[in-house]
């Protein structure tokens, strides 16, 4: 286990959270109406006593910010953490479909999901990351049968 050098850190972020603005107006640039229309339920506009086109263009626009931007700012949490976690523990970027992380830790492979949020998925998603795990085992232990493998699913909680 290496010391993290917090520098190290701080540049990382200078260098990246460009990235994740540019993202954000990217996909503003790209948002289209009749797209995002698509993917509403109208009768939620009336529930919501949203009586004008203003008002409905608004919501959905504010509505397509928010969720947009968690999972943008996600994916960049996630970089961070592959990156922090490659200077500490030397680990990678996963190949395998559904896990973000691997590293080599006193003798075991840790496979791990990184998760922001508290209510990050609902019960089908969990059930998902449980079968990615196996999966993920079952390719690692195929290539080497007696590698010890751990999974870890690691939540970002932020407080204040």
């Amino acid at each position: 286990m290496e010391k993290l050098n917090l520098n190290d850190v701080l540049q990382y972020v200078e260098q990246n959270i460009g990235s994740f603005h540019q993202k954000r107006i990217q996909s503003l640039d790209n948002l289209k109406l009749s797209q995002v229309l698509k993917r509403k339920n109208p009768y939620l506009f009336k529930a919501k006593n949203m009586l004008t086109a203003e008002q409905i263009v608004k919501g959905l626009v504010d509505a397509h910010i928010s969720s947009n931007e968690e999972t943008l700012f996600g994916d960049w949490l996630e970089g961070l953490v592959i990156f922090i976690n490659g200077k500490v523990y030397g680990g990678y970027k996963s190949g395998i479909t559904g896990i973000d992380l691997e590293f080599d830790h006193e003798g075991v492979r840790y496979i791990v999901t990184i998760k922001s949020g508290p209510n990050w998925g609902n019960s089908s998603q969990i059930r998902k990351m449980i079968s990615d795990f196996k999966t993920a085992k079952r390719i690692l232990r195929t290539s080497n049968s007696q590698l010890n493998v751990s999974c870890c699913k690691w939540l970002l909680l932020w407080t204040r």
